[in-house]
């Protein structure tokens, strides 16, 4: 997920930038595009990063399950749940989030000394309320 954020910010890895970006968004009717780019690059840069790392685990997942569920509903829920565009990949990637922050980010992570660092049913509400509500609001803007 941080090389889809680092993508769209800083156009590396192949990708456009912001300025592509923010077209691809307009073209989905996010407007204005560029600003939308920038919430989900760094949605998904940091949020990767959180995960990747084991920091602020509930909040890293939250913003990866609030993007995913944005691409859903507004890409792959019109391919289908198993066309080559499907809904499957956005759902694993959210799925996989949402187990991180109920079953911990593990021994090495930076949220180790944090209550939050253990995981559970809390940890994973929060990132599934929060994920949920920030997408509500995008899509509702």
């Amino acid at each position: 997920m941080a090389g889809h954020g680092a993508q769209k910010l800083f156009g590396i890895f192949g990708g456009m930038g912001l300025t592509g970006t923010g077209k691809g968004f307009d073209a989905l009717g996010y407007h204005p595009g560029k600003v939308y780019a920038v919430i989900c690059g760094l949605s998904e840069f940091l949020g990767g990063l959180g995960l990747a790392l084991g920091l602020f685990t509930p909040l890293a997942a939250a913003a990866v399950i609030g993007v995913m569920i944005n691409a859903m509903v507004t890409v792959t829920a019109a391919h289908g749940l198993w066309a080559p565009e499907g809904l499957e990949y956005n759902m694993s990637i959210a799925s996989v989030a949402l187990a991180i922050a109920a079953i911990g980010p593990g021994r090495l992570s930076l949220d180790r000394p944090f209550r939050w660092g253990k995981g559970g049913w809390r940890e994973a509400g929060v990132a599934l309320g929060l994920g949920g509500a920030a997408a509500a609001v995008v899509l509702a803007i």
